[in-house]
């Protein structure tokens, strides 16, 4: 169960840095690391793909160094989803936190 609430929270991380700026899967996950998640490549990029697929964020692949690298952004949707999430937390950081 405490798997599920960690995928939640780094949803909202990954949306938070691809409103601030284009993402990709590696430097995700080192922040991710950097904040104390340990997730592994078969759990980011499939959480990325669905991301995309809802409409959350939009993709363009580039290649970088001669390898093929998907870069993310927040969609207006994403943005939106960002902003909702940020109210339920903070109400939820004031009660847990009292």
């Amino acid at each position: 169960m405490l798997r599920e609430f960690f995928l939640g929270f780094i949803k909202v991380h990954i949306l938070y840095h691809a409103s601030k700026g284009r993402v990709c899967g590696v430097e995700m996950m080192e922040e991710l690391r950097r904040h104390g998640y340990e997730i592994s490549p078969g759990t980011l990029y499939p959480t990325l793909h669905l991301l995309e697929r809802e409409g959350y964020l939009e993709g363009e692949t580039q290649v970088v160094a001669g390898r093929r690298r998907r870069y993310y952004r927040a969609t207006g949707k994403g943005r939106r989803a960002l902003e909702e999430a940020r109210a339920k937390i903070r109400e939820l950081v004031e009660e847990v936190l009292e």
